[in-house]
């Protein structure tokens, strides 16, 4: 297989980030699960990943210091990172129609600075480091976590959906940067993921009304998602590069 690849997930202590870190190792891939301070969870992830050497790296992406914190003890731990998931994110609905000015302000400014900020920042930390390895920066990989609602609004969480957005700009605007480096940079942007955060919304009574959002009647598994990481990531799909990968069921078309 050659040189075993190392990756770096943020937020991979649950949800979509656990299956993209379990999906990458079954591949090969030597895993850093990054989280902010849930180390059990990240622990439970790091003991179902198939392989060795894998690790926990820790910090607050809102914090500029914590992005770069978590990109240092990542390379250390791993002797470098040629993978990097942005996956870490914040959820928060807080329409604009009943929600004061001052918690309006907080959570534009927290959500950005992890989905957006604290993504970017990551990304720099990745990138130089890929720049100045002495094998040079071919190869690299850099698939961010998008999301439909960034095409089709979130009428309840317009921070989240403008953040996505601002991702999903990032990605192309990156893929162009850094393709002349041979670093491919991708996206992939779903819809409804069952995972524990969205859990009570599907078993509660409007659980119906979001599977019947795609004509498939459900929605997608984690599994799902990670799989379309894993082929992004793959030295094959670097045709892919710029790429806004939808994951939705055919619920929103463009």
């Amino acid at each position: 297989m050659g040189i075993r690849q190392r990756a770096l997930v943020t937020g991979g202590s649950r949800g979509v980030g656990a299956a993209v870190a379990v999906t990458l190792a079954r591949a090969g891939y030597t895993i850093a699960v990054q989280c902010r301070a849930d180390i059990t969870s990240a622990r439970s992830v790091l003991e179902s990943l198939p392989g060795d050497g894998h690790t926990i790296v820790t910090g607050d992406l809102a914090d500029p210091a914590g992005a770069q914190a978590s990109v240092t003890a990542a390379v250390e731990a791993l002797g470098g990172v040629d993978l990097l998931v942005n996956n870490a994110g914040r959820y928060v609905e807080l329409p604009v129609t009943t929600t004061s000015y001052a918690d309006w302000q907080a959570n534009w400014r927290e959500t950005l600075d992890v989905n957006l900020h604290g993504a970017a920042n990551v990304t720099w930390c990745v990138v130089h480091h890929l720049l100045g390895r002495p094998e040079g920066p071919a190869g690299g990989r850099i698939v961010n976590i998008g999301s439909r609602g960034a095409f089709r609004g979130e009428p309840h969480a317009p921070a989240y959906g403008a953040s996505k957005a601002a991702l999903h700009s990032l990605t192309q605007s990156l893929a162009v940067d850094l393709a002349p480096h041979g670093i491919a940079v991708a996206a992939v942007a779903p819809g409804f993921i069952r995972t524990e955060m969205v859990a009570p919304l599907l078993d509660g009574p409007d659980g119906d009304a979001v599977r019947a959002q795609s004509p498939f009647n459900r929605v997608a598994e984690p599994a799902e998602v990670a799989a379309a990481v894993a082929w992004l990531a793959a030295p094959e799909a670097v045709w892919a590069s710029g790429a806004i990968l939808d994951l939705n069921g055919a619920s929103h078309l463009r």
